[in-house]
């Protein structure tokens, strides 16, 4: 308590409010939220953030702070920033145990906002929870439709527990589905789900089912036996026996580290995490890249891969060495193959980490996709069926937890608006 005490007190409590305005997708309302937690006062501060998000536990502990809120702190300019992640999650663990939390901040605004309305969310993860916590907010009446027999989605199979414990998310669920929440669980859009049906029964329906298939390079070589894609790896937990083998982790944002963290905590001899730009272009937040070393994880920077080798399963790898460039009317640099500077590598497993796309059955849904697959929105989160509204991955969305949870809570505010409309 002493140390957070600290901590509470180390922010300037800034007007202009930088880490709110400029840092955090979701605009929380940070030196309030930190002034009461100083204050001790912590139903408060749980309360202020309750206004804005309902992932604080979560999103205290996996956000990229020192990309997002915390790297816009004044404090930061000459020393070390707040520690805002450690404060949210700490507002969230105070809080949580303490009954029906969320349910206190929004009940006389649920029960004076009750119209007789249903929507469908279509995904339980950050998106699709953040989305029916706000339409309930509103007094709507929310089912959320899940793939799978528990709701998280990638908090549970996409970030390993030695980042974001289970428990944590399982708490968050349960908060949220005391708001009044219906599921129902196992249910898969085109096989068991079906819009047309949903569009019947539903006022309104909210999109949030993720872009979970990782992309691939097309290199030579990539069907071979032992080349797996990331998102894949982390959510089905489909891994071979890694003892005394070697492991590529190919890309240089967090799903890599996660990959590469977890195989080498599984029994993997020697993983290394190739990344054809350099360590200051790497997208993973320092503290992660920091871990993954100190953990005995190899980074190859400014490396590409040329091809994969082997006689029906990963034998070799295939590497060149890269240069930043800056083209012409480019600011960025970028990477560019260095001539004859080739070389090859002995392998047994590689692990596609490069970004994710949306599933194919997506494009049978009916609804205009843009160029990358994403289902198409407005500035209202509609889709090009005005009963229907995306966020998230699924509509291209920036990948981080926080930006997800934005479009949630924006298309809930876009769908209360319509269902007003159409009383």
């Amino acid at each position: 308590m002493e140390k957070i005490n600290e901590k509470a007190s180390y922010c300037l409590n800034c007007k202009v409010k930088p880490c709110s305005i400029k840092g955090c997708p979701l605009g929380n309302n940070i030196p309030q939220f930190i002034e009461q937690t100083k204050l001790g006062d912590y139903q408060k501060a749980y309360e202020i953030l309750a206004e804005t998000t309902v992932l604080q536990g979560v999103c205290g502990r996996i956000c990229p702070h020192q990309k997002q809120c915390q790297g816009s702190c004044i404090r930061g300019i000459k020393g070390e920033p707040v520690s805002i992640g450690d404060l949210e999650a700490f507002a969230f663990d105070a809080m949580i145990d303490q009954g029906d939390s969320l349910l206190n901040c929004y009940q006389d605004e649920m029960q004076k906002n009750k119209i007789n309305k249903k929507v469908a969310v279509i995904g339980g993860g950050p998106a699709g929870l953040t989305a029916s916590a706000f339409l309930a907010r509103k007094g709507v009446q929310v089912t959320i439709y899940e793939k799978y027999d528990y709701l998280g989605g990638l908090l549970v199979h996409g970030i390993p527990a030695f980042r974001l414990p289970k428990e944590i998310v399982q708490k968050t669920v349960d908060k949220i589905l005391r708001l009044g929440i219906e599921v129902q669980y196992r249910q898969q859009l085109g096989k068991n789900l079906f819009i047309k049906n949903l569009e019947e029964q539903y006022d309104a329906i909210f999109l949030a089912i993720g872009a979970n298939q990782s992309s691939k390079m097309k290199v030579e070589g990539e069907e071979l036996e032992g080349v797996v894609g990331g998102n894949e790896l982390l959510e089905y937990q489909l891994h071979p026996n890694y003892n005394g083998k070697t492991v590529a982790v190919i890309g240089g944002g967090n799903v890599a580290m996660d990959c590469a963290r977890t195989i080498k905590r599984l029994g993997a001899k020697d993983v290394k995490i190739i990344y054809r730009r350099a360590r200051e272009q790497m997208p993973a937040e320092d503290k992660e890249v920091e871990e993954a070393q100190k953990e005995g994880i190899e980074f190859l920077f400014q490396n590409n891969i040329v091809k994969i080798m082997g006689n029906g399963k990963v034998e070799k790898l295939e590497l060149i060495k890269t240069e930043l460039v800056q083209k012409e009317n480019d600011t960025r640099l970028v990477p560019v193959n260095i001539e004859n500077s080739n070389y090859v590598i002995d392998m047994d497993y590689i692990v596609m980490a490069l970004g994710s796309q949306v599933e194919p059955y997506v494009a049978e849904l009916g609804l205009k996709t843009n160029q990358w697959g994403n289902i198409e929105v407005n500035e209202q989160y509609q889709t090009s069926n005005p009963k229907i509204f995306a966020g998230g991955d699924l509509a291209g969305i920036k990948g981080t937890v926080a930006w997800a949870a934005y479009s949630g809570r924006e298309a809930a505010k876009q769908i209360v608006e319509k269902l007003k409309e159409n009383k």
